[in-house]
């Protein structure tokens, strides 16, 4: 196996798919040639052509309307929003279109789409670059929403989410992007969407998270044993649908939960996530379900950035607090 970076893992998945199967298009803002802002899709055009890995104009709402298009007509296009804060232009393509082609027609026509898009602060972006609104996605039905937190994830759900017949926004934090290598298997391989992993078993208190909010809680998890607390980390992947089975079986051997996500409060998925628990284990829980969240304002100038994001020590008080409740 190669030891590979997130960035790497996720180009070899859309190498395999290009491979795999000749209806794949991958299209974007300088996807192309340049290889995109972050290199994802580097050398792609050259081995695949310009008729499979190609730029389009800056202008999200044509980007993904072309792919619902597309998808139509027997492609699976993987169409690259060169950062999430940009999706406005394109919510009608994505909620109104995609997400509703199946029941729309019938069951006769699919939209194979997968969105890609990084996201994710800790970066010192510029405004609107990194702001995580896997929400307002998530709270439409028919759309996928899935976040790798580890190269091995990224490539696996990357290929699932590619193959499936059902549009997909993959999300991919930048923060991640360079940050470690782990080994990653250089044939195909894919990860099952719509399923929890569990990252670190624990017997007093599970702390669910996404994204590069997993990192944070592995790290708070492991200070907190020091302090004698068991902590199980729960890692998302997917979050709509949300694997409440996985959380559940959590919930009734730890009886405590701290709901992690970078999101502000009101914004991200932690709020439904803790609803259900609340609503389906509520004489499990010793305690409330308790929040990590950013404050709810708009996100910050990257001057105060490192203050405004969550970090392993709001996990570690949070946990506390649920403990001593």
């Amino acid at each position: 196996m190669a030891q590979m970076t997130m960035i790497q893992a996720i180009t070899d998945a859309m190498r395999t798919e290009l491979k795999n199967d000749e209806n794949v298009l991958v299209f974007g803002e300088d996807v192309g040639q340049n290889g995109g802002v972050f290199r994802a899709t580097e050398g792609l055009q050259k081995e695949f052509g310009e008729d499979r890995v190609f730029d389009t104009p800056l202008a999200e709402s044509g980007i993904i309307g072309m792919s619902v298009g597309l998808s139509t007509q027997g492609f699976r296009p993987v169409p690259e929003i060169q950062f999430f804060g940009f999706v406005f232009e394109a919510m009608d393509a994505i909620n109104g279109q995609a997400a509703r082609m199946r029941y729309r027609t019938g069951d006769t026509k699919n939209a194979p789409i997968t969105i890609r898009s990084p996201f994710g602060g800790g970066v010192h972006t510029p405004e609107l670059h990194a702001d995580s609104l896997e929400g307002l996605i998530a709270q439409q039905p028919g759309v996928r929403v899935v976040i790798p937190s580890t190269p091995y994830d990224a490539k696996g759900l990357l290929i699932s989410s590619i193959r499936n017949n059902d549009p997909v926004v993959y999300l991919e934090h930048m923060k991640l992007y360079r940050s470690f290598r782990e080994e990653v298997p250089e044939e195909e391989y894919t990860v099952d969407l719509d399923k929890a992993n569990v990252k670190r078993e624990g017997s007093d208190i599970t702390l669910i998270a996404y994204g590069a909010m997993v990192h944070s809680a592995l790290k708070a998890a492991e200070e907190l044993e020091n302090d004698g607390i068991s902590a199980e980390v729960i890692d998302l992947r997917t979050v709509s649908p949300v694997d409440y089975e996985t959380i559940l079986e959590s919930v009734k051997k730890t009886n405590r939960v701290v709901m992690v996500q970078e999101a502000q409060r009101q914004a991200g998925i932690g709020g439904q996530v803790m609803s259900e628990i609340q609503e389906r284990a509520i004489l499990h829980l010793e305690a409330p379900v308790l929040r990590v969240a950013a404050p709810d304002t708009v996100y910050p100038f990257t001057a105060a950035e490192e203050v405004w994001l969550p970090n392993h020590q709001d996990i570690i008080e949070k946990a506390k607090e649920a403990i001593n409740f």
